[in-house]
């Protein structure tokens, strides 16, 4: 049961509205407005939905992830590489979900036009996310 909404401010209806997010209990839910009548849907549900993309696209980018990870860390040794990809493999979603995502970050997703759209179920009906430009 998740305490707070990881993607407050990113998610809308197939409206176009953006969803609020209500807490019944200790249970976050986004609420979709279906003409009058609030839909409340667990943000686990759909929090669950949208890391699952994500980490599935990082498991299918692993390699890039790693190398990018150690050029930031100005590190290219074979102990460090082995803890960066043992970090990789073993995300913890629960525990991102336990945490939750810091406001900045979902201010900066916002900012760069990630959006994530539900129907009244809380199903995911499509990720607008941001595309770096096209290299020729």
């Amino acid at each position: 049961m998740a305490r707070q909404a990881l993607f407050d401010g990113l998610v809308y209806d197939e409206t176009g509205q953006l969803v609020e997010t209500a807490v019944i209990g200790d249970e976050a839910n986004y609420v979709v407005d279906d003409n009058g009548f609030h839909r409340h849907i667990s943000s686990e549900y759909v929090d669950r939905q949208v890391l699952g993309f994500f980490l599935g696209q990082l498991e299918d980018s692993k390699e890039l992830a790693v190398e990018q990870m150690l050029k930031m860390m100005g590190k290219d040794d074979l102990f460090t590489k082995a803890a960066v990809d043992a970090s990789l493999r073993n995300i913890d979603m629960d525990q991102i979900i336990a945490q939750g995502i810091p406001l900045q970050a979902r201010n900066m997703m916002a900012m760069l036009g990630f959006r994530i759209i539900i129907n009244y179920h809380g199903d995911i009906v499509k990720l607008e996310q941001p595309s770096a430009p096209e290299s020729e």
